[in-house]
């Protein structure tokens, strides 16, 4: 094992504990001023955020003074085990029948219960208040524990990092590949292998390799066409570390570029500098993509930048906040975000560039450490 590879994998051995505890107690502190007595937790993603739970099943309540965890009987033992050691004293029940009855006893006689809204379907809504809740009063809530996800904490961001340290190492183990013609799909795939060997338990997404044309589709799929002299590679990926995603692009040039895709790369990159420069707690997100968008159009093309600027990062790889001229946030410390714009020119191919950033007070600090590449 080579020396990096051997620090990275001390590093996916040694990451931080987290405190559910402390994500628990904020949570309850969220419920007097959303009006409600006990929160039913059924979107899986929040669940395992506030008890480290990674099974396909389960529902949490929490109220003021109490945590019940309920799933069925495939989880028993991964419940006690990830639950159980969260330290968050839940109450774990496990069960495939009485799921309405427990979640119904959890949540008290009185009061009011909040729900998901946007993780609850109409016909769920309706059968929890027919069936489960009968004669209680139902409260949308919208956004309790995202809202707690939104700044990460030191764990969280140990977690990121490893995870953006996977991606750029397997990038770096790989990219020689380009010159030797393979088809998107199998540089994909080499790529993805690259990422789990070094210790990710899945791609982010479905990662993105477009090359010559293919490139010019900001979410072109890898296909079987082959890589060759002359193609602009859009390379758009990310590793997960213990649930945490990271996202980064790098667009390579196999061969020597035409005068049009030699410009292309450096307006790209100075765009992307200029929004990463912007990163900053305080900052509207909508001052980081205007920071991008009129570097891109200044050079004459910005209609040839179609999507937003980025996005926030974390246990899903689309998070709040939203980085486009349209989004209202302002960037606070703790944050992760992307910064990506891109150029797509059909007769050219695409690029684009991209790094995942923790905003601090008084800037950012990158998690994706992979030089801006114009080569492999």
């Amino acid at each position: 094992m080579s020396a990096p590879a051997a620090d990275l994998a001390t590093t996916l051995r040694t990451l931080p504990n987290v405190d559910h505890r402390a994500r628990i107690d904020r949570l309850r502190s969220l419920l007097p001023p959303a009006g409600v007595d006990a929160l039913l937790i059924t979107h899986l993603t929040n669940v395992r955020h506030l008890t480290g739970f990674t099974g396909s099943a389960g529902l949490l309540v929490v109220t003021t003074d109490g945590v019940v965890f309920v799933t069925d009987g495939r989880y028993d033992a991964q419940a006690a085990q990830q639950v159980g050691g969260a330290d968050i004293g839940a109450r774990i029940e496990i069960t495939s029948t009485e799921q309405r009855r427990i979640v119904a006893d959890a949540v008290g006689g009185t009061g009011t219960v909040g729900l998901e809204a946007e993780h609850v379907s109409w016909a769920a809504q309706r059968r929890y208040a027919e069936d489960w809740f009968p004669g209680r009063e139902l409260v949308p809530t919208s956004g309790l524990v995202e809202e707690l996800r939104l700044v990460k904490d030191d764990a969280e961001l140990a977690r990121m990092g490893a995870a953006a340290a996977v991606a750029d190492a397997a990038l770096a183990s790989v990219r020689h590949r380009l010159l030797e013609g393979p088809t998107e799909a199998e540089f994909g795939l080499e790529l993805d292998t690259a990422m789990r060997r070094l210790g990710a338990s899945r791609p982010s997404f479905e990662t993105i390799v477009a090359s010559g044309p293919n490139g010019a589709l900001p979410h072109a799929r890898p296909s079987d066409r082959r890589i060759g002299e002359g193609d602009l590679v859009v390379l758009d990926f990310g590793a997960v570390v213990d649930g945490y995603c990271s996202d980064m692009t790098r667009t390579l040039m196999v061969g020597e570029p035409t005068e049009v895709q030699a410009r292309m790369l450096a307006v790209v990159t100075e765009a992307q500098a200029a929004g990463v420069a912007a990163v900053a707690a305080g900052v509207a997100a909508s001052e980081v993509d205007a920071a991008c968008r009129g570097v891109i159009a200044a050079a004459g093309w910005a209609d040839a930048f179609t999507h937003g600027t980025g996005h926030g990062v974390g246990l899903d790889i689309h998070e709040a906040p939203r980085v486009a001229g349209s989004s209202d946030a302002t960037l606070d410390a703790g944050q992760v975000v992307t910064v990506e714009p891109g150029v797509y020119l059909p007769e050219h191919g695409g690029v684009r560039v991209e790094d995942s950033l923790v905003v601090t007070t008084d800037g950012n600090r990158p998690l994706t450490l992979t030089p801006k590449l114009t080569a492999p």
